[in-house]
């Protein structure tokens, strides 16, 4: 049971909200210099190591006044962490604030949050020793619950997030990080609704047309004016599975695909969900299904890793990369880009109380960040031998390092250590951090399986402190080992919630039609007495269906009922409320989702696509009570079996404790519509709120003498 409740609490919290440039950096980091061009930054980088770049994100920070010591970790814990690190960018992929009530039922913009989160950023800028200006932060679900327009009174991001008062207005941010062998370009976005619903909406993003351009026109800028090597990389609040089409059918999926993206960066999912919340994008599957759904992490493009003709155009791909929140988890991420090879580690405060990080930049992870262009390059000689040639590591200490190590293991021989070697740190004369390295012979670990070897690099500091990378699986030749989702990784990063509403939402109400047409057809049809007697002497499913539809039409007040609610939720709206903030227009839904009671509204504007999860609920509560048998154990309660009995007493009984839950489960999430858009259950949303709970007292009257 508590599966099941799990299971249907994450369909139906994912399908609930599908419902619904800037200004560049005035001052780089030390060691950088600056350019601004109109809506583009672009960042010179200084010093060593030649040709390798790392930034550190956060996500997901729910600053919260009922939880002051989320805001309070991280103005006392990261300051000398990212003092320690020195990055050339600060990303915050959304969620700055929490925007709820203690009950968490009333979800709109709280401004003693935002004043929190600008002392705290002003802080941390201030004690790590940064420029201001490489920090980019950008709107999440919770930062827009009950924003009626961007830039309104409600808008407390554009006052107070660091991309807000750095001027940075636009929905769409870009940086470039010159160095002297390549260009890495990031890109961000805010891809929250247009207008805030206030939760527990207000779950996916949203993007527009206009976006995608936007975003289209950032990610191309050095596409025909740059002889050097450009790495792309894209951040966001929602991963891709949280992400709906726009009105015209494109997606943020296609437009990342058709830039050559390296990886695109996201939180939103916190870590309750899995660790292996990672999935790799290609274009051009011959799977239909792609557009619904993927069934593991990597989709494999074959042709394109063996086939070196120049003819063949290169793989459209990426890798879209979740990371874990602040908000529980205390978690950040650092991701370096290492002559184009893009890795991250992803580390907590709560574990690493040594101060020592270590980020192997090469060979990569083969389960999570090779690609098939890593393959055909190897393959096809594409790249310079040198960059296979050495094992490389960046040390992040607050204690001086006096060793480093990196052990090979051979998973084929029970993980024995084949080679154990002290890597030396890169001397530069302006360093912007400790750069390891060992020459190896890397063509000696070649082989087909791409995860027989096992890498693991250990760093020992002044004070004898000994700090361990976990066993990564690497692969010279460029394949990539496979790594399975547990089911739920598989819900939330492998089903694309925004196409599957539709076909589901049809799905549901076939089945439901055919649930009370088909058995009431045969029981007309039919001489056969359908009963519990017969289900008993004749055991199948087919005959537990039919019975338990003979018990429901024997109710034709529940028959009718049922059918009358499925016309209803077709042609009447489904509630009416405060989906805004206070004093705002009332909206109302129906299954093609929100619309907007404003005055100067002509026409009718669906937001999104609507808030089911009551609607599910609701559902499969009124099925349960409908088919829960009470009315056959009023047609039986006399037999002279006493065996029988006693059978139907059980059932009627679990039945009914089953059908209380239901009920107990609908009241729960009336009292979070009543909360959450100030609705009057009788007035706003009768037929919603009553039904269930009558139909329940109904059947209990007409099966009381059983």
């Amino acid at each position: 049971m508590r599966l099941l409740h799990f299971v249907g609490g994450v369909v139906s919290a994912v399908i609930i909200s599908l419902l619904l440039y800037t200004h560049g950096i005035k001052n780089g980091p030390v060691g950088s210099s600056s350019h601004i061009n109109n809506q583009r930054a672009t960042m010179n980088l200084r010093g060593g190591p030649d040709d390798v770049v790392w930034i550190v994100q956060f996500s997901d920070l729910h600053f919260s006044v009922h939880h002051p010591e989320r805001a309070l970790d991280f103005k006392n814990l990261v300051p000398p962490t990212l003092s320690m690190i020195k990055p050339s960018l600060v990303l915050i992929t959304g969620d700055l604030t929490d925007g709820k009530s203690e009950d968490l039922l009333t979800m709109k913009q709280n401004e003693d949050e935002w004043l929190e989160y600008d002392q705290v950023m002003e802080d941390v800028v201030d004690k790590s020793g940064l420029n201001k200006s490489i920090f980019y932060d950008l709107r999440g679900n919770h930062d827009n619950f009950g924003v009626p327009a961007v830039g309104g009174p409600m808008d407390f991001f554009s006052n107070y997030s660091l991309n807000g008062k750095q001027g940075r207005k636009g929905l769409v941010n870009s940086v470039t990080i010159k160095t002297g062998e390549r260009k890495l370009l990031f890109v961000g976005f805010d891809s929250t609704m247009s207008f805030g619903l206030r939760g527990p909406t207000n779950l996916f993003g949203h993007p527009t047309d206009k976006l995608l351009s936007d975003i289209s026109s950032e990610l191309s800028q050095w596409d025909l004016r740059s002889s050097q090597p450009v790495t792309k990389i894209s951040f966001g609040h929602f991963p891709l599975s949280f992400s709906a089409s726009t009105y015209s059918g494109k997606t943020l999926k296609d437009t990342l695909l058709n830039h050559s993206l390296s990886a695109y960066l996201c939180g939103h999912l916190h870590a309750r969900f899995g660790k292996n919340l990672k999935r790799h994008h290609v274009s051009n599957l011959p799977l239909l299904s792609q557009e619904y759904m993927q069934l593991k992490p990597y989709q494999i493009h074959s042709e394109s890793i063996n086939n070196c003709s120049t003819e063949v155009p290169p793989t459209e791909e990426f890798w879209e990369w979740e990371m874990s929140d602040w908000r529980k988890s205390r978690a950040m991420r650092i991701l370096a880009i290492d002559r184009g090879d893009v890795s991250f580690v992803d580390t907590d405060f709560k574990s690493e109380a040594n101060g020592t990080i270590i980020l192997i930049t090469y060979p990569l992870d083969s389960r999570f960040m090779l690609t098939t262009l890593s393959a055909r390059k190897y393959n096809c000689q594409a790249v310079d031998s040198t960059s296979y040639d050495t094992i490389r590591a960046l040390v992040f200490s607050s204690s001086p390092i006096v060793s480093v190590v990196v052990r090979i293991f051979d998973s084929s021989l029970g993980y024995l250590v084949i080679m154990e070697e002290s890597m030396k740190k890169l001397e530069s004369a302006s360093s912007r951090g400790e750069f390891y390295n060992v020459p190896w012979n890397f063509k000696a670990y070649e082989d087909p399986s791409p995860d027989r070897y096992w890498l693991q690099i250990e760093a020992i500091d002044i004070m004898g402190r000994s700090t361990v990378t976990e066993l990564r699986p690497f692969s010279v030749h460029g394949l990539v080992a496979k790594v399975s989702w547990t089911w739920k990784e598989f819900l939330v990063m492998g089903c694309q919630w925004a196409a599957l509403y539709f076909p589901i939402f049809c799905l549901f109400y076939v089945f439901m039609f055919s649930a009370l047409v088909i058995p009431r057809a045969i029981i007309i049809i039919s001489k056969r007495q359908w009963c519990y007697k017969n289900f008993i002497a004749n055991k199948n499913f087919i005959n537990f269906i039919v019975w338990v539809s003979s018990e429901l039409y024997k109710i034709p007040k529940v028959w009718f009922s049922v059918v009358a609610y499925l016309c209803y939720l077709l042609l009447c709206p489904w509630l009416i409320g405060q989906v805004l903030t206070d004093g705002a227009e009332e909206g109302f839904m129906t299954y093609k989702g929100w619309v907007l009671k404003t005055s100067n509204m002509r026409s009718l504007d669906f937001l999104g696509y609507p808030d089911v999860m009551d609607y599910l609920l609701s559902l499969s509560g009124k099925k349960e009570d409908d088919n829960d048998g009470n009315s056959v154990l009023s047609n039986h309660g006399r037999s002279d079996n006493l065996k029988v009995y006693f059978q139907k007493r059980w059932f009627r009984i679990i039945l009914f404790v089953v059908s209380l839950a239901i009920c107990l489960k609908h009241y729960q999430s009336c009292r979070a519509l009543v909360k959450a858009y100030e609705m009057n259950p009788i007035v706003h949303f009768p037929i919603y709120s009553l039904l269930i709970p009558l139909l329940l007292a109904y059947v209990v009257y007409k099966t009381g003498k059983a």
